[in-house]
C-alpha cells in the first residue's frame, strides 16, 4: 500500500460517522436478558462476542450463561439508535437514561 493510499484510508477511518444506541442481548434456553449501551452500535457484538468466546467478559452473570448453554443460544439485538449528538456528554446522558428504561422494560441486567 503506498503511502499516500494509506494516509487517505487512515483519515477515511477517523472521519467515519458511528451510531450509539440501546442494545439487548438474550439466552434462549435461560430466558435471560442483558441491556446494553454503547456509543458504537456496529461494532460492540464482536467486541462481546470474542469476550465470551475468550472466557473474559466482565459481566460474571452473562459469562456464565454462554459457557454453560453455548453461543449458538444467545441473540444480539440494537433496540434502539440514537440521533447523530456532537457533545459527548449529552449522549451519554442520554445513552445512561435510555438504558435504564429498557432494562426496566424488558426486566433484564446490566451487561
Amino acid at each position: 500500500m503506498k503511502s499516500e493510499d494509506k494516509k487517505a484510508a487512515i483519515a477515511a477511518y477517523k472521519e467515519r460517522k458511528t451510531v450509539a444506541g440501546i442494545y439487548v442481548i438474550r439466552c434462549g434456553t435461560s430466558g435471560q436478558v442483558w441491556v446494553g449501551q454503547t456509543p458504537n452500535l456496529d461494532a460492540i457484538q464482536n467486541r462481546i462476542w470474542f469476550s465470551l468466546r475468550m472466557g473474559s467478559n466482565s459481566n460474571r452473570e452473562l459469562q456464565s450463561a454462554w459457557t454453560a448453554h453455548g453461543g449458538d443460544d444467545f441473540t444480539f439485538e440494537a433496540i434502539e439508535r440514537l440521533k447523530d449528538e456532537e457533545l459527548a456528554y449529552v449522549r451519554d446522558s442520554l445513552l445512561k437514561e435510555r438504558a435504564a428504561h429498557w432494562r426496566s422494560a424488558l426486566n433484564g441486567s446490566v451487561v
